[in-house]
C-alpha cells in the first residue's frame, strides 16, 4: 500500500470564522492523495482541554499561529513523512509522542488536530472514497440529527443571555433534507418574530450563527423559540425539541452561579433546570454546572429521569478516561466530542468508541471559532453517532457541515437513515 505514504506535509495560516488566525495543513500521498485539514478553537473551554499555540506580540493581537505553523514544518512533517496515511492512529500517536507533554503544549492541539484531520482526508482521497465510508464502511448510512444554536448567548454574544446557546433540534423529520429543511423556516420565522418584538437589531447574529437579541432572561429566550417553531407551523415536543447548553463554568463566581443578573447556588440553579424542563421539551442540557461539581450533574440527572439528556463538554473534554469515570458514575448520559479538544482523531475516537461501548451518548461539535473544514460532518456518519452541533443554519463555516450532510445523504441516495429522536431518547 505504498501509495498511502507521506511524501509532504506543510502548514500555513489561514483565518477562522472570528477572524482569528488558524492552522491549516496540507498532506500528499504518494498515490497523488491530497487532504486539507483547519484547526477550530473554542471561546468557552475546559481547564483539561489540549492547548493551542499563539504567538502573543502584536501582530493580530496576539492571536497569531506562526508558532504552531512552524511546530507542523519543523517538527511534524519530519516525522510523520514517510508513514502511512492509512495508518492515520499510528500518525497520530507519532505526534503524540513528538509532543511528548500531557496537553500539547509543545506542538500546539491546533498544530495536531489539523495535521491529523489533513492525514485522514489525504488517506480518504488516495483511496478515491468519501471520507465517512473510509472510515466506516458502506455500513455507514446514519445522517445525524443537528442540535442548532439559534439563539445565542454567553461568551457567544454580546447579549445579556446568561446560558450559552438556545437550540433546536428538528426530530420528526424523516429524512436529514427534510430536517434541514424544517430548521430553516424555524430560523427565518425566529427572525421574523424578534425583528417584530425587539427592532431590527435584534436579528444580529453572534459567533455561531444565532440571533443574539436584547433578551434579559433564559425562560424569555425558550418562550421565543415556542413561538417560532409554532408559527412556522411545527409542533413543539413532537416535530421540534429544545437543548440548551448552559457553559456553567463561564457563569460560576465565587461559588455562585449569575443567572438573569440574579446569584444562584447549585442547589437553586438544579430546581431552575427542573422546572424548565417541565414548562418546555428540553431534550439536552450541556455543561449546567461548572466542571469541578459533577455531584450536581449527577443529582440533576437523577432527578431528570431520562426526561432530558445531561452532557458534559468542559467536564469530559473529549478524554476517553474521564468520559469513562463520569459515565459510569452515573454523572452524564453523554459527552460532546471535539476534536481540538485532545489534539488528535484517534483521541477523539476513543471518546466516541468509549460511549458506544458503555451506551452512552456522543455528540459530534463544531467550535465557536470555525471554518469550512467539513471533517467533522464525515466523522458523525462514519461513527453513526446520530447528534451534530455545528451551529445555525447561517453562515458559511456552519452551512459548509450542513451541505456536506446533504451532499452524503445524496451519495447514500435511498439508503440513508436520519437518526431523528432516537439518541435523544
Amino acid at each position: 500500500m505504498s501509495e498511502f505514504v507521506i511524501d509532504r506535509v506543510w502548514a500555513l495560516q489561514v483565518l477562522d470564522s472570528r477572524g482569528d488566525p488558524t492552522v491549516e495543513v496540507v498532506v500528499t500521498t504518494k498515490g497523488g492523495g491530497v487532504g486539507r485539514g483547519i484547526a477550530p478553537a473554542g471561546a468557552s473551554r475546559g481547564s483539561r482541554e489540549a492547548l493551542e499555540l499563539r504567538d502573543g506580540g502584536r501582530k493580530y493581537l496576539g492571536r497569531g499561529v506562526e508558532k504552531a505553523v512552524e511546530a507542523v514544518n519543523k517538527y511534524i512533517a519530519p516525522a510523520i513523512i514517510g508513514m502511512s496515511s492509512y495508518r492515520f492512529r499510528e500518525v497520530d500517536r507519532r505526534m503524540i509522542e513528538v509532543d511528548g507533554t500531557p496537553n500539547m503544549s509543545r506542538l500546539g492541539a491546533n498544530a495536531t488536530t489539523a495535521t491529523s484531520f489533513a492525514v485522514l482526508n489525504a488517506a480518504a482521497n488516495t483511496e478515491g472514497l468519501p471520507l465517512f465510508e473510509f472510515l466506516g464502511g458502506r455500513r455507514s448510512r446514519l445522517l445525524p440529527t443537528p442540535l442548532m444554536n439559534v439563539i445565542n448567548g454567553g461568551a457567544h454574544a454580546g447579549n445579556e443571555l446568561s446560558f450559552q446557546e438556545f437550540m433546536i433540534v428538528p426530530v420528526g423529520a424523516s429524512t436529514f433534507s427534510e430536517a434541514l429543511r424544517v430548521a430553516v423556516e424555524v430560523y427565518k420565522t425566529l427572525k421574523g418574530y424578534l425583528k417584530e418584538v425587539y427592532g431590527p437589531m435584534a436579528t444580529n447574529v453572534g459567533d455561531e450563527g444565532g440571533f443574539a437579541p436584547p433578551m434579559k432572561s433564559v425562560r424569555e429566550a425558550l418562550e421565543a423559540l415556542v413561538k417560532a417553531v409554532t408559527r412556522a407551523g411545527y409542533e413543539v415536543g413532537k416535530d421540534v425539541l429544545l437543548a440548551l447548553d448552559v457553559a456553567a463554568s463561564q457563569i460560576y463566581r465565587d461559588g455562585k452561579y449569575v443567572v438573569d443578573r440574579s446569584e444562584m447556588t447549585a442547589e437553586e440553579l438544579l430546581e431552575l433546570y427542573l422546572r424548565l424542563a417541565e414548562e418546555f421539551p428540553i431534550a439536552s442540557i450541556e455543561d449546567p454546572f461548572a466542571e469541578d461539581q459533577p455531584r450536581y450533574f449527577k443529582e440533576l440527572r437523577d432527578k431528570l429521569k431520562g426526561r432530558s439528556l445531561v452532557i458534559g463538554d468542559d467536564l469530559t473534554v473529549t478524554r476517553a478516561e474521564l468520559v469513562s469515570e463520569y459515565f459510569l458514575g452515573g454523572v452524564i448520559d453523554g459527552t460532546i466530542i471535539k476534536v481540538n479538544q485532545v489534539g488528535t482523531f484517534t483521541e477523539a475516537e476513543r471518546s466516541i468508541t468509549t460511549l458506544k461501548e458503555l451506551g452512552g451518548r456522543a455528540i459530534i461539535s463544531h467550535r465557536s471559532g470555525e471554518s469550512e473544514d467539513t471533517t467533522i460532518a464525515h466523522i458523525a456518519v462514519a461513527y453513526e453517532i446520530g447528534l451534530i452541533k455545528t451551529g445555525a443554519p447561517a453562515r458559511g463555516e456552519r452551512t459548509s457541515k450542513y451541505n456536506e450532510l446533504l451532499r452524503i445523504e445524496d451519495y447514500l441516495s435511498g439508503d440513508a437513515i436520519y437518526a431523528g429522536s432516537k439518541f435523544l431518547k
